[in-house]
């Protein structure tokens, strides 16, 4: 069997998931603005001391804008991960009078140890080689090297890649999915896969994957939900939706939208504008913060529904599987799901249409 060019280009690819262009521009660019304004900030915080910034840094803005959910770009492995590895280089440079086996002693010691500590950063072996190999500049700074560069710079870097991660929708820093409320796992959990069980299949494999046990999870029960989808008809979400929604208007006075909410007895509404687009949703707890805080200064200019309404809806469309929905009411406990068409809000889903579908599509099992 003869390869072509074209079969060895593919054998030395990775499988790796190639990201919309979206996803790459943003990526570059907070790498690109995380590595300048940590930059200017170090220069700021020295006191215009000279502020220069080591190759590694780069290699974690890679983790940290490209892949945010690898368990090796977690704030533990950015901070600990390349401080130990400084730490560890500043150590041997000064106790191994070979530079070659200072440098290699440096990164293999800073891997067993980040491995120990659970603090793996790729970009730290590079920590530890600058240390060594970063000439006279990085030897008179002895283990303050540690501290400025490393630590400071991997601070900032770290700050904005937060803020910068949340801002453009991300979920950083990753956070295990648990349950909140007891010990137990959650009620997804309990009937499909627990955790003691990624826990069981990771034990057979020695090898490290860049992937956390919770996303590996979630991974699977998606997965599996979507293979079950195939086996048996469900309902959509309009089969179940209820049509005639009450709704707020976005210009509506706050104090009417209380009366609404005592007339009507619900914990959550949709709120629509002039269009019947839904532009956000108002809790009875939002309003009831509201009056709260009505007697301080600084809240003396909100009156309307939409000054104090949450703008960032979960919505689902008309024909979407009801499937779709279940970690929404029961992983997150929500009680209602607004369905919308070109973004006007045509329907509502509540916890109760979903236990009635679900009821139903066990009695069709039965028979």
């Amino acid at each position: 069997m003869s390869f072509t060019q074209s079969d060895w280009l593919n054998f030395l690819k990775p499988n790796y998931k190639i990201l919309p262009l979206k996803e790459r521009l943003l990526s570059g660019f907070g790498a690109l603005c995380g590595l300048a304004i940590s930059s200017l900030l170090s220069w700021y915080v020295l006191g215009g001391m000279n502020a220069w910034y080591i190759a590694p840094m780069g290699a974690s803005s890679v983790l940290l804008f490209a892949v945010p959910n690898s368990p090796l770009a977690q704030p533990w492995n950015v901070i600990v991960g390349n401080t130990l590895a400084g730490v560890i280089g500043v150590a041997c440079v000064q106790w191994l009078p070979d530079l070659t086996t200072a440098f290699s002693v440096a990164v293999g010691l800073a891997i067993f140890v980040m491995m120990t500590t659970d603090s793996l950063h790729p970009p730290s072996g590079a920590v530890a080689i600058t240390a060594v190999l970063g000439g006279e500049a990085v030897q008179r700074l002895g283990f303050y090297f540690v501290l400025y560069p490393v630590l400071l710079n991997s601070i900032l870097l770290l700050l904005f890649a937060v803020f910068f991660n949340r801002l453009i929708g991300r979920h950083y820093p990753m956070t295990a999915h648990v349950n909140a409320r007891s010990k137990d796992p959650t009620p997804t959990q309990k009937v499909s896969i627990q955790p003691k069980d990624i826990e069981y299949a990771l034990e057979q494999h020695t090898e490290l994957l860049d992937i956390s046990q919770y996303d590996l999870e979630k991974i699977i029960l998606d997965a599996q939900e979507r293979a079950h989808g195939r086996l048996q008809n469900s309902f959509v979400c309009q089969d179940i939706m209820s049509r005639d929604v009450i709704t707020l208007h976005e210009n509506d006075d706050i104090h009417q939208a209380l009366d609404k909410f005592k007339a009507v007895n619900i914990m959550s509404l949709p709120v629509v504008n002039r269009e019947e687009k839904l532009v956000g949703t108002l809790a009875l707890y939002e309003v009831v913060e509201w009056f709260k805080s009505a007697t301080d200064p600084r809240n003396s200019w909100q009156h309307y529904v939409r000054q104090i309404m949450s703008r960032r809806v979960v919505t689902v469309e008309p024909l979407q599987p009801i499937q779709d929905l279940i970690p929404y009411f029961v992983e997150k406990s929500f009680n209602y799901i607004p369905v919308v068409e070109n973004q006007r809000l045509i329907g509502m889903i509540s916890r109760a249409d979903m236990i009635a579908a679900l009821q139903q599509q066990l009695s069709r099992q039965r028979l």
